[in-house]
């Protein structure tokens, strides 16, 4: 099937293109970054490099600009408007997988399969790169983000699912994965079991702790900040919340005393929610925050001399664009924009803090606008808005001359910040366009061109060794409980309420197996396996190591 893939993408791409990167001959290296701002199109992009040179005359470029090298063509496998899950899938697994499938193969759906979907590996879990750099390399494995630690992206490096809102079935699959460093979002979604987890195997555990994220001198950590995700780096709050810059750092510090190099995926999360939101200001101002983290790393790339960077969104969403015409000046197209001090959701929480009577002014400090009288009566007639005036049950469904009007706090404040701004959005969803790709090599000049997203993973399992290991790492970690276990006595136990269903194998040795953890009891006493177990109820089957059949000896 992979080799199927491959011809069928070099047909693609054309067997005759010149002057590009043979990434079948890229030479691997130690250690490699993959930095993924979720959500982002080329137009973000540049309206980021505007927004920051028009605030900064002496920086006129981004970090990344340096290493743009070609363009992803990044789809799912039925269609070309993907979200994170199975597009960050795709980069994991080299497989092309469907909506919400997190590193887990996708049925086919027929004519509308872009590539050939082997039916009969529906809901297969895939192997992953980090998972493949951890146990094929011994190398050290890092996650770094600012959404929650379960969110489809991060949870495409260390978990399998094919319900990306599963975050009962992902959170604990992330914790038992022996991920060396995780470091982002989501303090709700760790748990007594597996915080206690975490520190019965010498981890350092920090729940909204700045302090003791910045103090702690072992090398295996979770910190995590925000009961959801964190707030947006134009909103946040330095003395309690690190910027992905900072987070990328201190990954890198710790991975790096790995003698076998390591590998590290940091997100850019925020960019797709200001997308989906249509906020340009968060838009354009967590872009610049992902491209700090860009520096962070390339900076040490460069030093280090053992590291390659990778970095390309998973998806566009928003469809932003600068209008205007040529009779627009900068300060016409970016000075208001780049003059909000907060997003629009920051700018949400603010303004539902503080009495009606001080909205215009919060606008002003924050915004340095001054809102309309049909703005401020939008405001009071929107739902989400608990300091109007005006009782809930008595605010207008829609305006009645269909100038302004929304229910969402934070949709309000994004359309009046666009409203004054000159960017536009074609949609609240996702796109499907050619996304951006950057890449540094310490021993060679990487010239890519237009690529698919099978061919970034092929770049990745390349620069880490395991080109055309992933598919027998699967059959390996991921084999299917019947045919593990073909001739033995077993049996299903149905879950209890709210509980996972329990593999029972009798041999020699009992075996008690639960899923989305490493650890079993055989004859009652816990053993930890190298990987994590997945249960697919969709086939009422265990996917589990093709050894364990040793244990029952």
């Amino acid at each position: 099937m992979k080799k199927m893939l491959s011809l069928l993408l070099l047909f693609s791409l054309g067997v005759g293109i010149t002057n590009a990167t043979d990434i079948q001959k890229v030479k691997p290296v130690k250690n490699v970054i993959l930095l993924i701002p979720d959500g982002t199109s080329l137009q973000t992009v540049s309206l980021a490099r505007w927004c920051q040179w028009y605030r900064n005359p002496d920086k006129p470029h981004l970090n990344i600009d340096p290493y743009i090298c070609g363009t992803v063509r990044s789809f799912c496998s039925n269609g070309p408007v993907g979200d994170s899950a199975p597009t960050t899938s795709c980069y994991m697994t080299g497989y092309p997988s469907i909506a919400g499938f997190v590193s887990t193969h996708p049925y086919s759906a027929g004519n509308d399969d872009i590539y050939p979907v082997d039916p009969d590996k529906a809901f297969q879990p895939l192997a992953t790169v980090l998972e493949a750099s951890r146990i094929l390399k011994n190398k050290a494995t890092g996650l770094v983000f600012v959404c929650e630690f379960p969110h489809a992206t991060p949870a495409d490096c260390a978990s399998h699912s094919y319900q990306r809102g599963n975050y009962k079935n992902i959170a604990p699959q992330m914790v038992h994965n022996k991920v060396d460093v995780v470091l982002g979002g989501g303090t709700s979604y760790l748990n007594e079991e597996g915080e206690n987890f975490l520190k019965n195997n010498g981890y350092g555990v920090f729940k909204d702790d700045l302090k003791g994220f910045r103090s702690y001198e072992g090398n295996k950590m979770w910190a995590l900040f925000g009961k959801g995700e964190m707030e947006y780096d134009l909103d946040r709050n330095p003395e309690e919340q690190p910027s992905l810059a900072e987070m990328t750092a201190k990954a890198i510090e710790k991975l790096s005393k790995n003698e076998n190099g390591f590998f590290l995926m940091v997100e850019g999360s925020l960019v797709d929610h200001a997308g989906h939101g249509n906020d340009p200001v968060g838009l354009f101002s967590d872009f610049l925050a992902f491209d700090k983290a860009c520096g962070v790393a390339l900076d040490f790339a460069k030093k280090n001399g053992e590291t390659a960077i990778i970095i390309v969104p998973d998806h566009g969403t928003g469809g932003p664009s600068i209008t205007g015409g040529s009779s627009y000046s900068k300060t016409r197209l970016f000075k208001t924009l780049s003059g909000f001090k907060r997003t629009a959701a920051g700018l949400a929480k603010i303004v539902n803090s503080r009495p009606a009577e001080e909205l215009p002014e919060i606008f002003k400090e924050y915004g340095g606008i001054r809102l309309t009288d049909k703005e401020i009566d939008a405001f009071y007639n929107c739902k989400g808005y608990d300091k109007s005036p005006i009782p809930k049950d008595q605010r207008k469904d829609k305006k009645e001359d269909n100038v302004l009007y929304n229910n969402s706090l934070t949709g309000l404040i994004s359309d009046i910040i666009t409203a004054r701004s000159t960017v536009r959005f074609t949609t609240s969803g996702h796109t499907a366009e050619e996304l951006f790709l950057a890449a540094y090599h310490p021993k060679e000049n990487l010239q890519l061109g237009m690529i698919d997203n099978i061919e970034v993973n092929h770049l990745l399992c390349n620069l880490l060794g395991v080109g055309g290991e992933l598919d027998n790492l699967t059959a390996s970690l991921f084999a299917k409980h019947y045919d593990v276990f073909k001739g033995m006595d077993y049996e299903i136990i149905p879950a209890e309420e709210n509980g996972n269903p329990t593999l029972i194998v009798n041999g020699k040795k009992k075996i008690e197996i639960q899923p989305f953890t490493n650890i079993i009891k055989v004859d009652g006493k816990e053993e930890q396996l190298n990987s994590v177990i997945v249960y697919v109820d969709r086939t009422n089957t265990f996917y589990l190591p093709q050894n364990l059949t040793e244990l029952t000896r």
